[in-house]
């Protein structure tokens, strides 16, 4: 019986396939796996660090096991059976048990026959002699006229390397025992396909491609050779078997194979070999017309799905804007982004598919009704629950830039797939949803957050390796991407013209390379020290080419960096492992809304919210916007600008509080019984106040002067418009500590007139008012309770840290201190 035949444009196109990865196939690769092209049969080397092997320890044995394994998987099984005995104990009692498995030569001079049993040494001709003249082996091979016999013809078997056993058996021994077996258990088994889809015999680190199509072979060597180079681990005992599958199924390239049908062990063979072969031959040209492309062949990552959009006209309009906008795409997530706005046209494609009698298969005759439709439908989609009221924002507005895109490209001229698509057939303003009230606050985490993050960092050394912990660190640190740290390089440390640590990384998102982070003393220590680890872990890679964080898998000398997403995933392991943390939280209790202590959402750790955090605590320190976008490495001032922002209902929360402690110039508290400020009265704050140091003066002709028309100018204690908060007190402290101390100085003053001693001595007065004004407000504090205390500890950190950004009345302003997440280092 012969092959089933394959269609002639078929075959060619497999010849041309199989020459082209004949053509990448490196030579220097065939002679590491002792490659014999007329066998076609794969060595494994012995000391290989991807494809080596160790040979079992026990006496006599001659099975292989892997390089970290001393006994071969039989002789595993007879030592665990002892019970516990000690390994040194078992290897100086133990011997091989079992028979060997193999062939070799006939030891007869010139003879080409292989032995019958490892034991005789002799082929059977030369044993059946032997037996005769009843003579041991060394005197049978010194009988005078003794010669060598011609091997016999090759086994049938298609992947056999073996010579027949004898002239009339069509197999080797082996095969012949098993075709035995198999017509016995089997009667109508065809012989025909038996004899080529059944395996090789096993010979330790041999694997035999025999018996494959020229494609399939020049697949399974070049994915053999990618994986390798790829530092991807390939043992002779996992190919064997995938082999053996290949061959059962007779598949003609491995895109036939469905990956469903295989072991988990030959699904990772398969996906890595069928991927590397897939590349060889692909072009983005090629790709661009099909319904699944592989995002590696546009120079990104992952998979770009078109099968979701059912409409033909709609489906090629999306591959050709995917065509146009992947390469504007930069960093890991460039397919992501794509994949993103393809979901938002399988959203519309939906829509029209269960809304219109034909489909939305037509596009000349969709209307603007078309689109109402599907606005309610991702209306009804949310109320439904499956979607979010920010996706469905999200999704709204990529599919209006989507649908004007697509027209800006052409695609609505005669034979483009938007031709007679209707101009009415848009998104307008209009029809944009609104996202959630402040979508973006919160994506920055509290300070009592960040000190609990940092003192259960101990936890990761044991949940992963220290790469992760260092990742971590860095990431809060240095508030860079995640894909910027993963890919840090090993010399990423610099000293700038003061000697100060720079970080030196690469912005992939924006393509830019070589940006510089100044960081403190404690970050580059860290540094330092992963270096150190690093370069004892792979002493033989030169340093330009090694990584900082070093993935553990498939790198063998160190130039693979751990990924983003990896980080990730190890990360939500951890904030999983450590114990909740309390922060103040506003909750609605019988109708009234009251702050409680309350876990905080752990789903608000990710590696990401550490850049918004390192973000928003220098801008709350009061550093400058236009510093703030070098530190961030922004393009737009803008950009950096949304970090500034406080969200109106936190600072309206915070200024309610506030307002319950707030005094007037004789320290007495005012708003006692106040709960929440009315509207009206945020308002009549916004334009009846105006700041001064220390609080803020409603005196009508200062406030329409906007502070510049008071007469006791920096003497607001003691006026009647004055008022302040607990915000204040540090600010107080403050001013009290320097009216005393220049008073000091003052009077130890010898060459001054007295006149002007005396006009610029501190007034004790005012001296006596500040200092009961801060008992007074200290006094409140502690009739507080912990809860209490803690609420007003966040609100006036809110205040403050907007005030901080809002210039004085001609005082200097001075930068606020960074938080102390790590007590343990430098700020």
């Amino acid at each position: 019986m012969t092959r089933a035949l394959v269609p002639i444009r078929d075959q060619e196109a497999n010849k041309d396939v199989a020459a082209m990865l004949w053509g990448v196939i490196q030579p220097a690769f065939l002679d590491v796996i002792a490659w014999d092209h007329d066998r076609k049969v794969v060595t494994f080397p012995q000391a290989h660090p991807r494809l080596g092997w160790s040979a079992c320890v026990v006496r006599g044995c001659t099975k292989l096991t892997t390089l970290s394994s001393k006994l071969c998987p039989t002789c595993t099984r007879r030592w665990t059976a002892t019970n516990g005995q000690m390994l040194e104990d078992f290897l100086e009692a133990a011997e091989r048990d079992w028979r060997a498995i193999g062939i070799g030569d006939c030891v007869v001079p010139h003879c080409l026959r292989t032995w019958t049993t490892s034991t005789a040494q002799l082929c059977h001709t030369h044993e059946t002699q032997r037996a005769k003249a009843g003579q041991t082996l060394a005197k049978f091979l010194k009988t005078p006229g003794l010669i060598g016999f011609p091997p016999f013809a090759p086994c049938l078997v298609a992947a056999c390397t073996r010579t027949r056993c004898g002239h009339k058996p069509s197999y080797c021994q082996s095969h012949l025992n098993r075709w035995n077996t198999t017509r016995r258990n089997e009667p109508s088994t065809d012989e025909h396909l038996w004899r080529r889809t059944t395996s090789a015999i096993a010979e330790n680190n041999l694997v035999s491609l025999r018996g494959l199509p020229d494609r399939v072979l020049a697949e399974v060597l070049y994915g053999l050779q990618q994986r390798t180079h790829h530092d991807v681990a390939t043992k002779h005992h996992e190919l064997r078997p995938f082999v053996d599958r290949l061959r059962l199924l007779q598949v003609d390239s491995l895109d036939e194979l469905d990956p469903e049908s295989l072991s988990r062990s030959d699904r990772r063979l398969h996906s890595t070999m069928a991927n590397y072969a897939y590349l060889v031959c692909a072009t983005p040209e090629s790709e661009r017309h099909k319904d699944v492309w592989n995002a590696t062949v546009f120079g990104h990552s992952g998979t770009l799905r078109f099968g979701e959009i059912s409409q033909p006209w709609l489906r090629e309009a999306a591959k050709r804007w995917a065509f146009d906008n992947l390469p504007r795409r930069r960093g890991d997530s460039g397919s992501m982004s794509v994949q993103f706005r393809l979901n938002a046209l399988a959203q519309l494609s939906t829509s029209l598919r269960l809304q219109r009698d034909d489909h939305g298969d037509r596009s000349a005759t969709l209307s603007r009704l078309d689109i109402t439709a599907f606005t309610n439908r991702m209306g009804y989609l949310v109320k439904q629950g499956e979607l979010s009221l920010k996706s469905r924002a999200e999704q709204t507005r990529v599919l209006r830039n989507l649908l004007t895109r697509m027209r800006t490209m052409g695609l609505n001229r005669p034979g483009e797939p938007l031709h007679g698509l209707p101009d009415e057939f848009s998104l307008g303003a209009e029809d944009m949803p609104d996202f959630p009230e402040d979508a973006e606050a919160g994506r920055d985490l509290p300070v009592e957050v960040m000190r609990h993050l940092c003192e259960h960092l101990p936890l990761l050394d044991g949940l992963a390796r220290r790469e992760l912990r260092v990742a971590i660190e860095l990431l809060i640190d240095t508030g860079r991407r995640p894909d910027e740290v993963a890919k840090l390089s090993w010399d990423c440390l610099e000293r700038d013209g003061d000697g100060k640590p720079v970080l030196i990384y690469d912005n992939h998102k924006a393509a830019r390379e070589g940006r510089r982070l100044p960081i403190t003393e404690a970050t580059a220590a860290l540094i330092v020290a992963q270096q150190e680890r690093v370069r004892t872990q792979f002493p033989d890679t030169p340093s330009g080419e090694l990584v900082l964080l070093p993935t553990p898998v498939a790198n063998s000398h160190g130039r693979k960096s751990l990924g983003a997403m990896g980080i990730g995933d190890r990360h939500r392991e951890w904030v999983n492992a450590m114990p909740p943390v309390l922060v103040p939280t506003n909750v609605t209790d019988n109708g009234v809304q009251v702050t409680k202590m309350l876990a905080f959402d752990t789903t608000r750790i990710f590696p990401y919210a550490y850049r918004h955090t390192y973000a928003q605590r220098h801008a709350d320190a009061g550093v400058d916007v236009t510093v703030l976008r070098e530190l961030m490495d922004h393009r737009q001032l803008t950009t950096t600008q949304g970090y500034y922002n406080v969200g109106q209902e936190r600072r309206r929360e915070a200024v309610d509080r506030v307002t319950t402690m707030q005094f007037d110039r004789h320290g007495n508290r005012v708003w006692r019984r106040a709960q929440a400020m009315l509207d009206s009265e945020h308002a009549r704050r916004a334009v009846g106040e105006v700041a001064v140091p220390y609080g803020g003066c409603s005196e009508p002709s200062n406030v329409a002067a906007a502070g510049q028309d008071c007469p006791i100018r920096f003497r607001c204690i003691g006026c009647g418009h004055f008022s302040t908060d607990i915000s204040y007190l540090p600010d107080l402290e403050r001013y009290l500590a320097d009216l005393l101390r220049h008073r000091e100085r003052l009077a130890a003053t010898l060459d001054a007139d007295e006149w002007a001693k005396n006009e610029a001595m501190p007034s004790d007065q005012e001296i006596k008012r500040i200092r009961r004004l801060i008992d007074r407000m200290k006094g409140d504090l502690d009739d507080l309770t912990d809860e209490e205390r803690a609420q007003i500890d966040d609100a006036v950190g809110i205040i403050r840290s907007g005030r901080a950004k809002i210039v004085g009345l001609g005082i200097p302003r001075i930068r606020q201190p960074l938080p102390d997440i790590r007590p343990e280092r430098s700020a």
